[in-house]
């Protein structure tokens, strides 16, 4: 019986998880351990409920105000010795956090294989994003299995020097997760309440904003739904008191803007799919929203996922608030380039066909030992 770890704790990653825990545990002589860290917590727990999905076990290493020497020091020593305990094959970490990064550094004190998924992600800027560009630099260093989910993650594996053999095009497993979600009939009081507006779904919580950007990004998007009569806002607030403080103070009391509590992930999926377009910066909504066939406005200067620039669903449009206001109103007007129509039209996914969840598990029986 091969056993395999999968360590998480934050709600993109059992996002983007989810779907494989579901396939590896369909698989004979494959026995699953899922392991959550706790760096989020309500959040990830509710992600596998609505999977499905039950954790062996949960760290629980959250708490008030916690910073990353907190984090990295707890996943650490805690994943270290749940490592020690079970012996796993082979341990699996998803993306770029915190609970990826120090999971994969104890593995590798542990001496067990490392499998990345996601892997080969790049910004270009350790700073940006902040410290997710480190974190998914250095599980590359370690990994053994790299799943990456485009060619360009490829390449950018390859030019730090990555072995071939160690390298696998798969997908994203975000695009299972979309498939696994959407309902054709959902309906929502938070689209009730849009009427027949113009409906733009939003997200914004990431550490490099928190502060003056975040003010200006959200002072842009107050002004932009001022400017446009039928344009209504849903804003699913991040629990971190620095962003919430933020929106509610510039968001907050305004009629067509809806600030609500964090969404589950049918709730979310689904009302990206019924937006006219998003405006985030998040990482993952990227890929959600372009599997939805949606336009992304993103508010950062840059993006590990050039992918969506090239096939001209998404545009970064920086934090200043006269761009961001600008962007809103021109992607309000459709005047998001020349080629998006025709784009849009073919339905075409840069971030794969919904099935690496099946192709991560077909490398896994081959290669675990």
């Amino acid at each position: 019986m091969k056993k395999i770890m999968i360590v998480f704790g934050t709600r993109p990653e059992a996002v983007k998880m989810s779907p494989l825990i579901l396939e590896l545990k369909e698989r004979r002589g494959i026995e699953v351990f899922v392991c959550l860290s706790g760096q989020h917590t309500d959040m990830t727990r509710s992600v596998l409920k609505e999977f499905g999905i039950d954790a062996d076990i949960d760290l629980c290493i959250m708490k008030n105000g916690q910073t990353l020497f907190d984090i990295t020091e707890a996943v650490l020593k805690s994943v270290g010795e749940v490592l020690k305990k079970n012996s796993p094959n082979v341990v699996l970490v998803h993306g770029d956090t915190t609970t990826a990064f120090a999971t994969a550094l104890s593995a590798y004190y542990c001496n067990i294989p490392v499998g990345h998924v996601e892997a080969g992600l790049r910004s270009g800027n350790i700073y940006e994003p902040f410290p997710e560009e480190f974190n998914r630099k250095a599980i590359s260093l370690i990994a053994k299995y790299n799943f990456a989910p485009t060619i360009n993650a490829i390449q950018m594996l390859k030019a730090e020097g990555v072995r071939d053999e160690s390298l696998f095009l798969v997908g994203n497993t975000v695009v299972d997760a979309v498939k696994y979600s959407m309902n054709a009939k959902f309906t929502s009081p938070l689209l009730d309440l849009a009427s027949n507006k113009a409906c733009v779904f939003l997200t914004a919580h990431r550490r490099e904003n928190l502060g003056a950007a975040m003010r200006e990004m959200l002072m842009g998007v107050r002004e932009a739904v001022d400017e446009i009569s039928d344009l209504y806002v849903i804003y699913p607030v991040h629990p971190n008191p620095l962003v919430r403080s933020v929106a509610y103070e510039i968001l907050g009391g305004h009629s067509r803007i809806i600030l609500t509590e964090p969404l589950g992930v049918r709730e979310t999926h689904n009302l990206i799919a019924k937006s006219r377009f998003i405006v985030t910066d998040s990482g993952g909504i990227q890929e959600e929203a372009v599997s939805l066939n949606k336009r992304v406005l993103v508010m950062r200067r840059v993006t590990e996922r050039p992918e969506g620039i090239e096939a001209g669903f998404i545009k970064l449009v920086g934090t200043d608030r006269e761009a961001v206001c600008l962007e809103i109103c021109k992607a309000y007007s459709a005047d998001f380039g020349s080629s998006q129509e025709v784009i849009l039209n073919q339905k075409y996914n840069p971030f794969g066909d919904g099935n690496a969840s099946k192709k991560i598990a077909d490398v896994l029986e081959q290669k675990i030992v």
